[in-house]
């Protein structure tokens, strides 16, 4: 039972979301007296409302707890916020005492019912009423505000709630952004639950008593009406959903009341035509009654949905918070399926479709569920057709929607749809969303997946009919054929892993039906008129390497996740199940495949790959030797039948996954291996000696080079993951190299393969040097090591450019690799240890330049479409060329093999060749700038001077530098872009940024003559572009940069001319946005020369010092900010903590604190000014946040 409010005369002591309540009995207020507290008119009164403010703020208590006695027992009243907030009694408990409370004197219920709603929006303040008939009709209208007391600093909302009008004031200060519907965590959003029950139990255990008695409706919907047109947005949601939940409760009460009179009807026809005489009279009337009765109650009940919908929905749906809107939608959508006969029409179907085009995804979101809710049930779908026809576009447009969840809710949404409604989706809208299953964002792809199994790939009898015609696998070969099709018109022949990885979910089953897309492989045209075609077969193999893949792996392909699956239990189970079918399966079928394709090296590429997932050991448990014997017999006769390099590598693989040395088939496997080994070792060298026995060493003959071009390239796509260093490949090679860097003439067929073979001969022998080797051992390897970098060193000049950039790409590898020897612990790694030279580094940067950055000026005139799709299927190769080779010279930088100087060079390229290379060039400043946080700063403004120089050698310099030129915007532009990168964590980056503004200075003052620096510097319009930086710099660090600057000047800015403008811009940066403490106090005064003051100097200094500050404050730039102005002294500073700031500062910054001025403040102290009590007093007004309601938008 929840006790009557007492009560009081004054404020009690509360805590946050307390609320007074002041009232008197209901006799009292029906005789028209009025109570208010809200309307306080003299300064005592005022003064009287703070002083109860204050003590507000000052009170800690968890909850108001008020001792009353009640038949003579004390007893605790706790409020209806507390006990629905705390959940310590059950909620249908809670509304019957309150009910059985309003029974018995409903004024003093209402009023706390009222202060519960008000508590529910986190109000701190208090709740007054009076009674509306003591008022005259303008003084009502009069009282219809919402204001702000500057003296007391509290806002009053006076509102009317039928029959009363209530006054709700609060302290101005409340955090209007912190009320419990928006607060996280496990407690709040079990608290917004509660709240939403207590409203539905209400309305439950009301219909029943209370609910028609034409005041207490009346009272809540007026009450929640009014709050929800608050400009206060906490008033203003914490309404709208109570209201929006209140509405949902009313419906579900006139479902009721309608079955009920249904049900009376009924009885009412069954009772007339049994009954007949005098003795139906009284049981036909009583039907009569209940009948009238129920339709009275249903009147009213329409009146309230009326009132909820009218007075709140119509006005709240559009409001400026998102949170509100959702909650209408939500609402409005549970309301069209609860109660469709009365909100499932266009009047309100509408609203939702308005709101599909809401600027937040969130009420975008709701009303994509709500319909999802409707078209799920078939009966309700024939009511939509004029909705489906005109928003059926959007829908489809939102699959692109910029949030995720908003585009896979979509994608269900059209797959109802599809399901529920016959040709309103059409062939063209089919095939977009079909598209959607290539996604990289998979829960998308997955439900576009869904739509493409259930809406192409299954149809209805497909197991009933198909087996009858196709045999065993019937309904697996349909199903594959159509995939095959849509696969191949999709045309997307690299992506067949995404296209799995979207079905796997739905289509799991026929997927992994490997027997079936085997059988289909291995079948003969003659046997079956039905066979696949060469396209078709392609494709199957593609999917079966997909399938298996996604099967043994258990986790999507790369692009789709961040990282690797985290399998249960029961998917690990199923996934080495699936390994155990696979492996059993392919060992016997795999031979025959690759026998039958052996000639295609697309299709035995794919197949090759098979074995990695295999699950080694059933070969020997198994029993199963001959078909492995089976599967190296075809795997040599590949080799031998093809140089293309991925059937090589994929070859490669294979033996290098059988080879395992912890397996049972190890000594067969390698048994065949070197066989193979040596037959192609056999072949290299017939040919090398036919090739050297030449005259002069030429050979002209193109079928004999041929032959070694492929003798090579099989070589080194074994040596690339075999050692092969047995068979002393390293000289043979060498020698060609050698014969190649003298004398020349060689075909770039034998150059490219014979630089790859040399390079992993090093590799193998660097890995196989051991601690205890010979040092005569180590000094051979060094020599030799430092010939292969003096051939690629060379080769970077040779005429065929693949030689140049294999010997580039090489050389960086090689390098990279030398530089990272483990010298601290192995004496041998030092002794290999190699860092390149002066020279070298400037050829590496000097071929970047060149290769990378050089534009290309081939014409693409006057092409036609043949050659217009060669020619850009041409420039999307060069251009990965490129990223390859600026990859592989920024990881020299970021690794420190070359001076990281040379990333200036880079760095200039940035913004011209941001859409090729910026992600290289972003990701090389970041991890520059995680190794040494000073050199990388240094590197910038590196890069920013030398654009400056070029710029300024460009023009003319007796004119000046030309600031509005393309040029220098430019330079402006990529000090912008650097500045971005630092991100918003200034304390991270204060170093950095401090450090190019002292650079910068440094630089734009070079070159000053004349006494004092009186005269122009040259480049000083180079702190235009420094000045990017200063909303990067701290507060404190701002005015130690500011006076770091003062040392360059010698006299006031007010007598100089426009020509030290950069100057008077670059300053204002520095001084924009200062907080009241330390701000420009003075638009007038001079800027004072650098001594002139020392008390003021020292201040200055004292207020650059490092004190706690905020990460984001943000400087803005004010062009018209007065030249002359000077910071003001920091009044109050204690001279202990001015000293541990000084300390901080020389610790944090010390090359912006001169040594004279560090000397000065070891051997001095600082005198600081007392503040006035007048300047220490704090200011009670503060600003009020006030969001705006019921802006439009556009629908």
């Amino acid at each position: 039972m929840i006790a009557e409010p007492n009560p009081a005369s004054s404020l009690p002591n509360q805590k946050e979301n307390a609320v007074h309540d002041e009232t008197v009995p209901e006799s009292v207020v029906q005789n028209g007296s009025c109570l208010r507290n809200g309307n306080l008119k003299t300064p005592r009164e005022k003064r009287k409302v703070r002083e109860q403010r204050e003590n507000i703020r000052r009170n800690s208590s968890n909850s108001r707890r008020v001792s009353q006695l009640q038949n003579g027992e004390a007893v605790e009243a706790v409020t209806l916020f507390e006990v629905v907030s705390m959940e310590k009694r059950a909620m249908q408990s809670v509304v019957d005492d309150w009910v059985e409370a309003y029974k018995k004197d409903r004024n003093v219920a209402l009023l706390d019912l009222i202060n519960f709603f008000i508590q529910c929006s986190g109000c701190q303040g208090m709740v007054t009423a009076e009674m509306f008939q003591s008022l005259h009709k303008k003084d009502v209208m009069r009282k219809m505000t919402e204001t702000f007391d500057e003296e007391t600093g509290l806002q009053y909302k006076k509102f009317m709630a039928y029959p009363w009008i209530l006054t709700v004031t609060w302290p101005v200060d409340m955090d209007n952004e912190d009320y419990p519907l928006i607060k996280t965590g496990p407690y709040w959003k079990k608290f917004k639950a509660n709240f939403c029950e207590f409203i539905a139990v209400l309305v439950q255990q009301c219909q029943s008593s209370v609910l028609y008695d034409s005041y207490l409706m009346d009272t809540i919907i007026s009450l929640l009406t009014g709050l929800a047109d608050s400009m206060v947005r906490a008033f203003r949601h914490t309404s709208t959903l109570a209201a929006m939940k209140l509405l949902t409760a009313v419906v579900n009460v006139h479902l009721n009341l309608d079955v009920n009179k249904h049900n009376a009807q009924r009885l009412y026809e069954v009772e007339k035509n049994t009954i007949s005489g005098k003795r139906t009279n009284y049981r036909l009337d009583q039907l009569e009654r209940r009948i009238k009765e129920y339709e009275q109650k249903l009147l009213e009940i329409q009146n309230m949905m009326n009132a909820i919908f009218k007075g709140t929905f119509l006005n709240r749906y559009r409001d400026v918070i998102p949170e509100i809107r959702a909650t209408c939608i939500e609402e409005i959508g549970s309301w069209m399926k609860t109660y469709p006969d009365a909100f499932l029409n266009d009047s309100y179907l509408k609203y939702i479709g308005w709101m599909l085009y809401d600027k937040q995804a969130e009420v975008r979101l709701k009303c994509l569920l709500g319909l999802q809710g409707i078209y799920s049930r078939e009966e309700l779908v024939s009511r939509m057709d004029l909705f489906t026809s005109r928003f059926k576009d959007r829908i489809v447009s939102m699959l692109l929607d910029k949030d995720h969840e908003v585009a896979v809710q979509a994608m269900k949404l059209l797959m109802l749809v599809s399901q529920n409604c016959e040709d309103v989706l059409s062939a063209e809208d089919c095939e977009t969303l079909y598209q959607f299953v290539y996604t990289t964002h998979r829960p998308l792809a997955v439900a576009a997946g869904e739509f493409l199994y259930k809406r192409l790939l299954r149809h209805e009898g497909d197991e009933e009919v198909l087996p009858k015609r196709g045999g065993k696998f019937g309904a697996s070969t349909g199903q594959l054929k159509k995939l095959i099709r849509f696969f191949l018109e999709s045309e997307l022949h690299k992506h067949v892993t995404y296209l799995i990885d979207s079905l796997w979910d739905w289509a799991g089953k026929f997927l992994k039906d490997w027997e079936c897309m085997t059988t289909l492989l291995l079948k003969n045209a003659e046997e079956d008129g039905e066979a696949l075609s060469d396209a078709h077969e392609s494709a199957l193999i593609e999917i079966i390497l997909a399938t298996v893949r996604e099967a043994a792996e258990g986790h999507p392909p790369v692009g789709r996740g961040a990282a690797k699956k985290i399998l249960s239990v029961k998917e690990k189970k199923i996934q080495l199940e699936d390994c155990t079918k696979i492996t059993e399966h392919f060992i016997m079928v795999l031979p025959q495949l690759l026998a039958k394709y052996s000639a295609d090296a697309e299709k035995v590429t794919n197949l090759l790959q098979i074995p990695q997932y295999y699950d080694l050991d059933v070969y020997s448990t198994g029993h199963l030797e001959k078909h492995l014997d089976a599967l190296l017999r075809e795997v040599k006769d590949i080799v031998a039948k093809h140089s293309d390099m991925a059937v090589l590598e994929a070859s490669s693989r294979t033996y290098y996954i059988l080879c395992s040395e912890e397996i049972a088939i190890y000594n067969q496997v390698d048994c065949a291996r070197t066989q193979l080994i040596d037959e192609l070792m056999g072949q290299l060298n017939q040919l090398l000696n036919s090739f050297w026995q030449k005259e002069e060493g030429f050979c002209t003959d193109a079928g004999e080079i041929s032959r070694i071009h492929s003798a090579l390239r099989r070589i080194a796509a074994f040596h690339n993951a075999h050692d092969l260093t047995k068979w002393n490949l390293y000289d043979k090679t060498l020698r060609l190299l050698a014969f190649e860097m003298e004398r020349g003439g060689l075909s770039v067929q034998m150059i490219l393969p014979a630089l790859q073979c040399t390079y992993f001969s090093l590799l193998w022998q660097l890995a196989a040097v051991a601690e205890n080797s010979p040092k005569e051992t180590l000094l051979a390897l060094r020599r030799e090591l430092r010939r292969f970098c003096q051939i690629c060193k060379c080769f970077l000049h040779h005429k065929e450019e693949d030689v140049r950039e294999k010997a580039f790409m090489i050389l960086c590898d090689w390098l990279l690799i030398l530089s990272h020897q483990d010298s601290n612990n192995n004496e041998a790694a030092g002794l290999l240890d190699y860092l390149p030279s002066t020279s070298l580094q400037q050829k590496l940067l000097l071929f970047i330049q060149e290769h990378v950055f050089m534009e290309d000026e081939k014409e693409s005139k006057d092409l036609t479409e043949e050659e217009q799709r060669k020619d850009k299927n041409g420039k999307l190769g060069d251009l990965h060329k490129k990223r390859s080779l600026l990859a592989a010279y920024c990881k020299l930088i970021v690794y420190n093999v070359v001076e990281i100087a040379a990333a200036a060079e880079i760095y200039k390229h940035y913004m011209k060749t941001y859409n090729d290379f910026g992600d290289i060039i972003k990701e090389t400043l970041s991890r520059t700038r995680h190794n040494n946080k000073i050199q990388s700063a240094k590197t910038l403004i590196l890069c920013l001077q030398q654009l400056f120089q070029a710029h300024v050698q460009s023009h003319d310099s007796s004119s000046g530098v030309d600031l509005s030129s393309t040029s220098f915007t430019n330079i402006k532009e990529l000090a912008r872009r650097f500045s971005l990168t630092f991100g918003w964590d200034q304390v991270k980056s204060r170093e950095s940024v401090a450090m190019i503004h002292k650079e910068g200075i440094e630089f734009a003052f070079q070159g000053a003559t004349g006494i004092g620096g009186k005269c122009l510097p040259p480049k000083l319009s180079f702190l235009l572009i420094i000045s990017e930086f200063s909303n990067k710099l701290l507060k404190p660090d701002k005015r130690l940069v500011y006076t770091y600057l003062q040392r360059y000047i010698a006299e006031p800015l007010s007598c100089r001319g426009d020509e030290w403008q950069p100057l008077v811009w670059y300053r204002n940066s520095l001084l924009a946005n200062e907080d009241e403490e330390s701000s420009v106090l003075s638009s007038l005064g001079e800027w004072s020369p650098v001594g002139t003051s020392k008390t003021s100097f020292k201040r200055k200094l004292s207020n650059g010092s490092l004190p706690e500050t905020s990460h984001t404050e943000a400087a803005s730039k004010d062009a018209d900010f007065q030249c002359a102005s000077q910071l003001a002294s920091a009044a109050g500073k204690s001279r202990k903590k001015l000293k541990s700031r000084e300390m901080h500062l020389q610790e944090h910054l010390p090359f912006l604190c001169p040594l004279g001025l560090q000397r000065r403040y070891r051997q001095d102290e600082i005198k600081t000014e007392d503040a006035s009590v007048e300047d220490q007093a704090e200011d009670t007004s503060d600003d009020v946040n006030i969001d705006v309601v019921g802006a439009d938008q556009d629908s």
